[in-house]
């Protein structure tokens, strides 16, 4: 339970990766932001239980809502729960609390995933691509997708999705941390030709462009429009790091070292499963966001510097 008046802005996951960024952007366009978040001191809520939002009638405008749970690979059945119980019925609990309120907010941006396309490799995928994501991370934000799309339209809310990619910004998680880290310290080879291409964007590019899509609302991919290969990601990294360029090693080593993997199991750093993402290209199409959004992002192989 928290408590503020008066705010235009109520943003989950303020203290997430990609929630930082958006409270650092937003905090210069709205008056007020009331942060949401499980390590937030002032304002400490389990989404994936139900919870009240107090004294804040008719004050909030928008909801960005951008917690949610991933980068983890679920090893038991409870652990695959998790991402349903904080997805999905965290989205809905965040709804059911909203609806206490004296009055609705007009409009309510949803941070999604690509990973609802359930794809390891394509070109230029659009919005209307089929939604076959098959792991409980994505099977849980399609879930909440189609939720909130009934529930908006049932409250009149105005409802905004963001389908982001890779996400990039100072210090980041997931598999942009590894690859940089690796390359840091050594660790990290660079398989076959390395020129699978890979839809990544920038975090504050996605929170500036939050403001244009609380007016206008829809369904976006968003992506740096470069789609670096892999290739140009180690290149960029390595020389920001001052490193040398990650040792090479040909596809049939890594292709035998995948099968090893197979064997062997999840302590083993690859798999024949990661072998085909890692030497697969996976792009996106945002020319939706250009056109409606005027999404004009920057370049991520020029802001690697700021990554490191």
């Amino acid at each position: 339970m928290f408590t503020r008046e008066d705010a235009n802005v109520l943003l989950t996951g303020s203290s997430g990766f990609l929630g930082q960024s958006i409270l650092k952007v937003i905090r210069g366009k709205f008056n007020e932001i009331i942060c949401l978040g499980s390590d937030n001191p002032y304002s400490r809520v389990d989404i994936s239980a139900p919870f009240e939002i107090i004294d804040a009638p008719c004050g909030i405008k928008t909801v960005i809502h951008a917690a949610g749970k991933a980068h983890t690979i679920p090893k038991t059945l409870d652990e695959e729960r998790d991402f349903y119980r904080v997805n999905f019925e965290g989205t809905k609990n965040l709804c059911h609390a909203l609806e206490k309120l004296e009055k609705l907010p007009p409009s309510f941006v949803f941070i999604s995933t690509v990973a609802v396309y359930g794809v390891d490799q394509g070109l230029c995928l659009k919005e209307n691509a089929p939604l076959r994501g098959y792991t409980p991370y994505s099977k849980s934000k399609i879930l909440a997708e189609q939720w909130l799309h009934e529930w908006s339209a049932k409250n009149n809310v105005k409802l905004g999705i963001l389908r982001l990619p890779l996400i990039a910004g100072p210090r980041p998680t997931g598999n942009l941390s590894a690859m940089v880290n690796g390359i840091r310290y050594g660790k990290y080879l660079s398989i076959g030709r390395a020129d699978a291409r890979k839809s990544i964007v920038w975090a504050e590019d996605v929170a500036n462009i939050i403001p244009v899509l609380t007016q206008k609302g829809g369904t976006y991919n968003l992506t740096d429009g470069v789609h670096p290969t892999f290739g140009e990601l180690e290149t960029a990294i390595a020389t920001a790091l001052n490193k040398r360029r990650p040792v090479k090693v040909p596809y049939w080593v890594a292709k035998a070292l995948a099968k090893t993997g197979d064997i062997i199991g999840s302590r083993f750093p690859i798999n024949s499963e990661k072998l085909v993402k890692i030497t697969s290209s996976l792009t996106f199409d945002d020319q939706k966001a250009r056109e409606e959004l005027g999404w004009r992002p920057t370049s991520v192989l020029d802001k690697i510097s700021q990554i490191i």
